[in-house]
């Protein structure tokens, strides 16, 4: 299979073969005839499966097809949960619409509004942009919603889990009801189900992987430790392995610049990247650790999402993530297209309840191992007692966003 039996244009085969790709990936190979029949799709693909190519290379070429409009209203509308993501699906836009006559533009939190108010008001044909602040603009008359043709919701279960539903309903109700929509999900959950059967029509069902299941190259393990000593075994691992670059994930933004400080004090070069740090500092971290200035990234769920590191060969879980969905997103970014990788949890006890709710999720037990020196302590009477009458924190989504306005407007 070629890009080019897929029916694309030469001018988006020549910048596929400027990015050095020469065939589609399965979700590509999947998607792209249905988006270009100009049909609704559901896509089930994880981070790394190339699924933003997917949706963006018909989705320029439908609009290079269509008719032009004099002043460029935004005909196509990419939402994202995350600004991070937000970005990395702009740079693609813009790399594979490189010889097509569109207009594309990004808007997110964080950030001066003036240069994204000003790319909007010259005309723009494909907006990327986070809910909060398209809201924003949108409420300021900076432009209108009411020529899209193409929606599509990228990472929506991130999206709902961010505390983002009632503001995709508001965005819904701006565009057009005759529209093409398309909306990409690493996991199904309830609530996303409802959310497609909400606006979606008829749509084709795509997948690049099994629901909720992780990518087949990614080695799993999970290392029993005592909690207080996670920080020392995190660093034995670390050195030993001589590894160069690792994405280390905690629950909380202290505890990711806690744990950063750490090791920057045992000369092992760290940032972290949370929803507390600007715009500025995130992307002065993400860079450093893709030009291997900044050996280990330390991140929150949040801000991990969109992260664009090719090849990135070691993701460490220091803390498991309440939500068990959030596990599949985490080691996501490892394994990606078609690379090896290793995602290792470092699990205390008081965390065995999070990884049995992973392990029915995933429907696999994951491999346990203890080191001798760094056995698990023993977990307190009230949390021992907690575990048994199954009240150890339920596994469900939870908005922890809801009310918080500076944090949804991301």
């Amino acid at each position: 299979m070629t890009f080019k039996s897929l029916g694309l244009s030469e001018a988006l085969l020549r910048a596929i073969d400027k990015k050095g790709y020469t065939e589609p990936s399965p979700i590509q190979e999947k998607a792209i005839p249905i988006i270009l029949e100009r049909r609704d799709v559901l896509g089930a693909a994880q981070t790394g499966t190339g699924k933003t190519a997917g949706f963006t290379l018909p989705l320029l070429q439908i609009l290079n097809k269509g008719q032009r409009l004099r002043k460029r209203p935004v005909r196509a509308l990419i939402l994202t949960p995350t600004r991070e993501l937000a970005a990395q699906v702009h740079a693609n836009v813009k790399e594979y619409g490189e010889f097509v006559d569109l207009r594309a533009t990004v808007i997110f939190g964080g950030v001066n509004a003036k240069p994204q108010i000003s790319a909007l008001r010259n005309g723009i044909d494909i907006l990327v942009a986070t809910p909060g602040r398209l809201l924003d603009l949108h409420n300021q008359r900076v432009f209108s919603l009411a020529s899209v043709e193409i929606l599509v919701l990228d990472e929506a279960d991130r999206m709902l889990d961010m505390g983002f539903a009632r503001d995709l309903k508001k965005i819904l109700s701006l565009m057009p009801a005759r529209r093409q929509n398309l909306l990409f999900s690493a996991t199904f959950s309830k609530e996303i189900k409802k959310l497609a059967n909400a606006f979606l029509r008829h749509p084709e069902l795509v997948e690049a992987t099994p629901e909720n299941s992780t990518a087949e190259k990614v080695n799993q393990k999970v290392y029993l430790i005592d909690k207080a000593r996670k920080t020392e075994f995190l660093i034995k691992l670390i050195n030993e392995g001589d590894w160069k670059q690792v994405l280390i994930f905690t629950r909380t933004k202290h505890g990711a610049n806690r744990l950063a400080e750490k090791l920057n004090k045992k000369a092992i070069t760290a940032a972290a990247i949370h929803g507390n740090k600007s715009q500025g500092a995130r992307t002065k971290a993400l860079g450093g650790f893709k030009k291997g200035e900044v050996r280990v990234l330390v991140a929150t769920d949040i801000a991990a999402r969109g992260l664009d590191i090719p090849l990135l060969p070691h993701v460490i879980n220091f803390e498991l993530p309440n939500v068990p969905e959030d596990y599949v997103h985490r080691i996501g970014r490892t394994g990606r297209a078609g690379a090896s990788g290793e995602a290792l949890s470092l699990v205390s006890g008081e965390e065995k309840e999070y990884i049995r709710g992973i392990e029915k999720l995933l429907a696999e037990k994951l491999p346990r191992e203890i080191v001798a020196g760094f056995e698990p302590g023993p977990v307190s009477q009230q949390t021992e007692r907690a575990v048994q009458k199954g009240n150890f924190r339920k596994h469900k989504p939870k908005n922890k966003y809801r009310g918080n306005r500076r944090n949804k407007r991301r």
